[in-house]
């Protein structure tokens, strides 16, 4: 297989990562869920004006960690026999939730649908008809200086957990039949989801950002989005005096560390010649996961769109739900 840029196949299987994991991970991440749960979420449904005869479709709103307002757009049957399956579904990095019509497929199925707008991206602030936030760069590094709990993605990480408890407990929803999936971005958040809440039955992540940084930063690619690693160091440490630090800082929100916590079913696909994601990052993650799992790998194919992938995790997603 060809992988003239990252690790041989081989190597692939058993890699292990290089950013370092923190040495009060767990405590971190604890102390970080009970302070999630002394935010009151402030659920709010707004109707939306995108309608169809077969679903709800809403604006959902909860206040996150920092305070933050966050959207989601949430899609319900109107007709369920009993509490029925759910999809956390997470976007790419700068980007916005699905369309509308993206996310009828699973509504027509029966099952209730949730896509989270990842704050201060491209989406809504507040309850306006247009997505009204503009935000694409230096997210990774965001919070950086100001410590590990003031990482952004710290935040978006437990916006997912949130997603998940509110969804969870729509009178329609059975809570043990939840998938979560994305890609890129979303697939990082997807499997996140899944390890900050253990009852998520199935992730579905298609070539999972998020993971890794050290090794990507090793890797020189220059390209978004891990270059904004080494536009930190070109302009607040150019002499990488701080480099152990920042890299320990950054293994607070890095998925591998993760990865072993999700109990439900993992579904990964990858594109071994991913230069945006490269595949040693992402398989520092897969490498980790101790539930029942299967690649689904991409030879000829980088960032791109992976034929057949979005039929094949729909497909997943109905067996296993």
């Amino acid at each position: 297989m060809p992988l003239a840029f990252d690790l041989p196949f081989e190597a692939l299987q058993t890699y292990q990562g290089t950013n370092p994991r923190p040495a009060d991970f767990d405590e971190f991440w604890a102390k970080s869920l009970t302070e999630l749960a002394g935010v009151d979420a402030d659920v709010e449904l707004v109707p939306a004006d995108f309608t169809v005869p077969f679903a709800r479709t809403e604006h959902l709103y909860f206040t996150g960690t920092g305070g933050a307002r966050v959207h989601a757009k949430l899609v319900r049957p109107l007709s369920v026999d009993g509490p029925a399956p759910a999809v956390l579904m997470f976007h790419g990095y700068g980007g916005e939730p699905p369309k509308w019509t993206e996310l009828l497929g699973y509504a027509a199925r029966g099952f209730t649908i949730a896509a989270l707008d990842v704050r201060e991206q491209v989406g809504y602030v507040d309850n306006l008809p247009r997505a009204n936030s503009f935000n694409l760069k230096h997210h990774v590094v965001d919070g950086l200086d100001a410590g590990p709990d003031q990482l952004l993605y710290r935040h978006v990480f437990l916006d997912t957990r949130r997603l998940f408890d509110i969804v969870s407990s729509l009178d329609e929803v059975d809570p043990d039949r939840i998938a979560t999936t994305g890609w890129s971005q979303g697939g990082g958040l997807s499997l996140v989801a899944a390890a900050l809440e253990p009852r998520v039955k199935l992730v579905a992540t298609v070539y999972p950002f998020l993971c890794d940084y050290q090794r990507a930063w090793q890797m020189s690619l220059e390209s978004a989005p891990y270059d904004e690693i080494s536009t930190w160091f070109r302009k607040r440490d150019p002499q990488h005096q701080r480099e152990q630090e920042v890299f320990n800082r950054l293994g607070y929100v890095d998925v591998q560390h993760l990865s072993d916590r999700i109990q439900g079913r993992v579904e990964m696909f990858v594109g071994l010649e991913d230069k945006t994601c490269p595949p040693s990052t992402q398989f520092a993650a897969y490498n980790k996961v101790t539930a029942p799992k299967a690649l689904h790998i991409y030879p000829d194919f980088g960032h791109d769109d992976l034929p057949g992938a979005m039929d094949r995790i729909y497909t997943l997603i109905g067996e296993t739900l």
